[in-house]
């Protein structure tokens, strides 16, 4: 006989790499989409700047709306591929194609808006 949560876990494993192996345009792959030429700035969890207040200072935005942005990149972003370190890409290139990426994580434009006002507060203590 089957043990049925195995049998439960190895279905939500087939569902999870269905959900992330679509498209072909680089999300499942870790690329940022058009980054020919230069390997993608790829990092784990502990390469992922957390916000902070001076953040919040920096980049004119709420800590609190850095504090969502960076729940949902967290969430969200890895489930695909790894983390594009925010502060590695240049600020035109997500704004390029984090809506292609949104999409594909099945999120909206008020996810989206955060993830970005994320990711120019990590970029605000660049310079």
């Amino acid at each position: 006989m089957r043990n049925p949560w195995l049998v439960l876990v190895a279905g939500f494993a087939v569902f999870g790499l269905v959900a992330c192996a679509g498209g072909g345009n680089g999300a499942s792959k870790g690329q940022m989409g058009d980054l020919a030429g230069d390997e993608p700035a790829e990092g784990g969890i502990s390469d992922v700047p957390n916000p902070s207040a001076e953040m919040a200072s920096k980049s004119g935005k709420s800590l609190s709306r850095l504090q969502r942005g960076h729940e949902v990149y967290m969430l969200k972003c890895g489930e695909c591929h790894n983390y594009m370190l925010p502060q590695a890409i240049d600020e035109d290139r997500w704004e390029r194609k984090l809506p292609k990426m949104i999409g594909h994580a099945g999120l909206g434009t008020v996810e989206e808006q955060a993830v970005m006002d994320y990711v120019i507060g990590v970029r605000s203590l660049k310079g």
